[in-house]
């Protein structure tokens, strides 16, 4: 494993990895406090309809992903706002409608050749230099914004009422959150693809919650095991010839299950 990161296109992986661990972690926290995972996945899935509209119209990938998600993350933001009955089955009208236009959009484009396992399962190995530098910038923006307002964060995702009361901006602040949820989601797609972001924006909190004493302390640890994950992912796909996107998120999930055990096995000895 140490000689494969000799080769460029590993440490790239490695630190696209690393990158993703830090939106993952921080992000990823705030969608399992405040119970809002559907969403997350509404999100994943519906990103689906930005590739087939970048490839349709010969727009920058990039762009097309991350303006559809952001348009989609909006919607679901007004949804759940205004009809939080009715607002998980808008959500999957509105997940399966993105998937459903990628595809018909992808089939239309005239030449189109290109591997769609990459978009589902993720293509670590092919994350580019350019990419990296996107990835940073979105790191950046998450952590200056979730720092700049962490204690209304705080209020908003153990107590929302209260928060209300209090005078914090609940609304806003939950545009923000989807906001920067659908950024971490077209960041996480170049490394675990579609169908696999929501374990990754999920099982590094969930356990990370039950060692935390605090909403940072939950991000810290989910960062941390999320960068493990990946760590542990890459090695075993380079060694076993998997891919890497899946084999990241079998690892995280045979973590998942051996802190279900271990949680059930404290509880026995008690």
């Amino acid at each position: 494993m140490l000689e494969a990161f000799h080769m460029e296109f590993m440490r790239n992986a490695l630190l696209a990895g690393f990158l993703t661990s830090i939106a993952c972690g921080i992000i990823g926290t705030l969608v399992v406090v405040n119970r809002i995972v559907f969403i997350s996945g509404g999100i994943a899935h519906a990103a689906y309809g930005g590739i087939g509209i970048a490839f349709y119209l010969g727009i920058p990938l990039l762009a097309g992903t991350t303006g559809f998600s952001l348009l989609i993350s909006i919607l679901m933001a007004m949804v759940t706002l205004k009809n939080k009955q009715r607002a998980d089955t808008i959500i999957g009208v509105l997940w399966a409608v993105g998937m459903a236009l990628g595809i018909i959009l992808m089939d239309l484009t005239p030449g189109y050749h290109v591997d769609l396992m990459s978009y589902l399962f993720g293509s670590i190995l092919a994350v580019p230099r350019s990419d990296l530098w996107l990835m940073i910038g979105v790191d950046l923006l998450i952590l200056g914004t979730v720092f700049s307002c962490y204690n209304s964060f705080q209020a908003m995702s153990f107590d929302e009422e209260f928060a209300m009361t209090m005078g914090v901006p609940v609304r806003f602040l939950y545009f923000i959150l989807l906001t920067m949820m659908a950024l971490t989601v077209v960041m996480t797609i170049r490394v675990v693809g579609l169908i696999l972001v929501i374990a990754l924006l999920t099982i590094p909190p969930y356990i990370s919650e039950k060692y935390s004493q605090s909403l940072g302390m939950m991000m810290f640890l989910s960062i941390l095991l999320s960068s493990l994950f990946t760590f542990i992912g890459l090695w075993l796909s380079y060694s076993f010839n998997l891919t890497s996107g899946a084999t990241i998120i079998m690892v995280a999930a045979a973590f998942f299950f051996a802190s279900l055990f271990w949680e059930q096995l404290q509880k026995r000895m008690e």
